[in-house]
């Protein structure tokens, strides 16, 4: 027994010098790591940090106005280089010999400068002949047809042209119907979410105040626009008649009748006009009355003294 005892103990020591072998070399490998740790943790915050990945530049023009929760007509209007607006109108007298032939060389310039004549009007009396024309006419072609007028059909006797820049005011109109459409829109979601048939009622009525109110706008940009792409000219052809027996188509007889009859309006207009006094007439009398009467007086008031 003490010899089986004896070889049982030294096993049993062996076994434990190994286990604690194993346990320090184990908690050395622990102690090491940690330390590798550290030395590395401590040589990463030496070395900067590496440079964060470079942005993508992303252009302007791909960033839609909902994006950044702005109105699309908004984005656009900064964007837009605002357009003048200016309206040309003239006013053309001209003296002619013959007012056919200048009536032709009317129709061909206004044909050649793709105008269209609005309006015609014609006056013959004894002593002139006249003939009016409104001509619209393209803003482009405006200078061109006034020059044409001007050097191809007479004696130019007045010329008037005037520009007007409605600019400001066609802007501010453009921006009060935008906004008029946002709110028109706006009160549509309403109405679609309304609960009462009050709140109906009043969305509705705002509606409908809108709509006129945007009708009316529409209509005043587009007559605008109407008088800025064509201007208007209003053109006078004269024609003065010669009044003598060589050259003037109405005869002597026609002429003296006309004389005669000119002298008896007069004579009639003379004595209307004497009769239109006719309330003076009757202080006439009354004037003279009372002359007398204060010559009278003052007459024997001399003999009395």
């Amino acid at each position: 027994m003490n010899k089986l005892f004896i070889p049982l103990f030294l096993l049993i020591l062996i076994n434990c010098n190994k286990s604690g072998n194993q346990q320090e070399i184990k908690s050395d490998l622990v102690e090491i790591i940690s330390e590798d740790k550290a030395t590395s943790y401590a040589a990463d915050m030496d070395e900067p940090p590496p440079p964060p990945p470079p942005l993508q530049e992303v252009p302007v023009s791909g960033i839609s106005a909902k994006a950044v929760n702005l109105p699309s007509n908004i984005s656009t209007s900064q964007n837009n280089v605002i357009v003048k607006k200016i309206i040309k109108n003239g006013d053309l007298d001209i003296q002619v010999g013959d007012i056919k032939k200048a009536h032709q060389q009317v129709n061909e310039i206004v044909k050649s400068n793709n105008a269209y004549i609005q309006t015609e009007r014609f006056n013959n009396t004894d002593i002139d002949e006249k003939h009016f024309f409104t001509i619209r006419v393209p803003h482009k072609n405006f200078d061109a047809l006034i020059n044409s007028f001007s050097n191809g059909i007479g004696l130019v006797l007045s010329k008037n042209i005037a520009s007007d820049d409605v600019t400001e005011e066609y802007t501010d109109v453009s921006i009060k119907l935008a906004n008029k459409k946002i709110y028109l829109e706006k009160y549509r979601d309403m109405l679609r979410s309304a609960k009462t048939t009050k709140d109906m009622l009043e969305i509705q009525e705002n509606i409908r105040e809108l709509e006129d109110e945007i009708d009316v706008a529409e209509g005043r940009l587009r007559f605008i626009d109407d008088r800025v792409n064509y201007s208007t000219l209003n053109l006078m052809l004269y024609k003065e008649k010669v009044r003598n027996s060589a050259t003037s188509k109405i005869g002597f007889g026609s002429r003296f009748g006309d004389s005669f009859t000119e002298g008896w309006n007069s004579f009639v207009a003379f004595f209307l006009g004497i009769i239109s006094l006719w309330p003076f007439f009757l202080l006439v009398p009354v004037v003279i009355l009372i002359w007398k009467k204060w010559r009278n007086r003052k007459k024997k008031s001399t003999d009395n003294n």
